[in-house]
C-alpha cells in the first residue's frame, strides 16, 4: 500500500472499532502508533501489543478528548516519548439516539464536546509537534450534512459531524502554509460496537443493505486503508477534502 516508515502517529479512540482498524492499518504500513483511550485500558493494551508484534513502537495514552487539561497531558507524553508527531487521526466519538423533541441539553453538549470540540483540542496540540508533511485526519460521517443524507434521532450527532467537515476545511486553509495537510474521512455504515444495535435489527439492516451498492456493511479495515492513504506522502496534494468510504451509499 503506502509506506509510513518512520512516522509517528496518534489515533484517538484507538482501542476499538474504527479507531483500532486505523491504528493497525497505520502500523502495518510502518508507522509507530500511540493508542488513545478514555476508560478501557485493557482494550488499548491489546491493540498496543498487536502493533508491537509487527515490530513497531506503540504505547497507550489515556485522555478524554473533550477535556483540555487531559488533552494537554496526553500530548506532553507524546512529546516526551517521541519529540514530534507526523500523523493525528481524530477518531474518538460517541453516538446516542434520541428523538429531537426529547433530546436533552446534556446529551447535546456531551456529543458535541467529544465529536467536535475534541477534534479541535487535539488538533491544536498536535500542530505544536508537527512539521512539513504532517497529516491530520478527522473522522466525519455520511451523516455530516450537506450531502442530502439525514438520519432520524441523531440530530446532535449529525450536527457534530457537520461541524467536523467545516472544521476540516478551515484547518486546511490555515495550516497549508505550514505544510500540514488536513482531510476527513466520512465512514458509511461500519460494523462496530457503535452500530451493532442497528445491525441486529434485521429489518433495519435490510433497509441499509438495499441502500448500499456494494451490498455489504463496511469494516474498520476499510476505514484504516483510507487513513493509511491520506497519511502517506502520496496524498501530499490532497487537503481540505472529505473522502467518503461508504460502499456507494451517497451515490445511491
Amino acid at each position: 500500500m503506502f509506506s509510513l516508515e518512520g512516522k509517528k502517529a496518534l489515533v484517538t479512540g484507538g482501542s476499538r472499532g474504527i479507531g483500532k482498524g486505523i491504528a493497525l492499518a497505520l502500523a502495518t504500513q510502518g508507522a509507530d502508533v500511540a493508542v488513545n483511550y478514555r476508560s478501557n485500558v485493557e482494550e488499548a493494551q491489546k491493540v498496543v501489543e498487536q502493533i508491537k508484534q509487527m515490530g513497531r513502537q506503540a504505547f497507550s495514552v489515556q485522555a478524554d478528548v473533550s477535556q483540555k487539561n487531559q488533552v494537554a497531558k496526553m500530548f506532553a507524553q507524546i512529546k516526551e516519548k517521541w519529540g514530534k508527531l507526523d500523523i493525528l487521526v481524530n477518531n474518538a466519538g460517541i453516538l446516542q439516539f434520541a428523538a429531537f423533541e426529547e433530546l436533552t441539553e446534556e446529551q447535546w453538549d456531551q456529543v458535541l464536546a467529544v465529536n467536535l470540540k475534541g477534534q479541535f483540542l487535539c488538533s491544536q496540540e498536535a500542530v505544536k509537534l508537527m512539521g512539513q508533511g504532517a497529516k491530520i485526519i478527522n473522522i466525519a460521517s455520511i451523516a455530516s450534512g450537506g450531502v442530502g443524507v439525514g438520519f432520524s434521532q441523531i440530530a446532535h450527532y449529525t450536527a457534530s459531524k457537520g461541524g467536523v467537515v467545516a472544521l476540516t476545511e478551515n484547518m486546511a486553509l490555515e495550516l497549508g502554509a505550514k505544510g500540514i495537510n488536513v482531510n476527513a474521512i466520512g465512514p458509511g455504515v461500519i460494523e462496530t460496537d457503535m452500530t451493532k444495535g442497528m445491525l441486529a435489527d434485521e429489518k433495519q439492516k435490510a433497509g441499509m443493505m438495499a441502500r448500499i451498492p456494494k451490498r455489504r456493511v463496511g469494516k474498520p479495515e476499510d476505514i484504516g486503508a483510507a487513513a493509511a492513504f491520506l497519511a502517506s506522502d502520496e496524498a501530499d496534494y490532497i487537503t481540505g477534502t472529505v473522502l467518503y468510504v461508504d460502499g456507494g451509499w451517497l451515490a445511491a
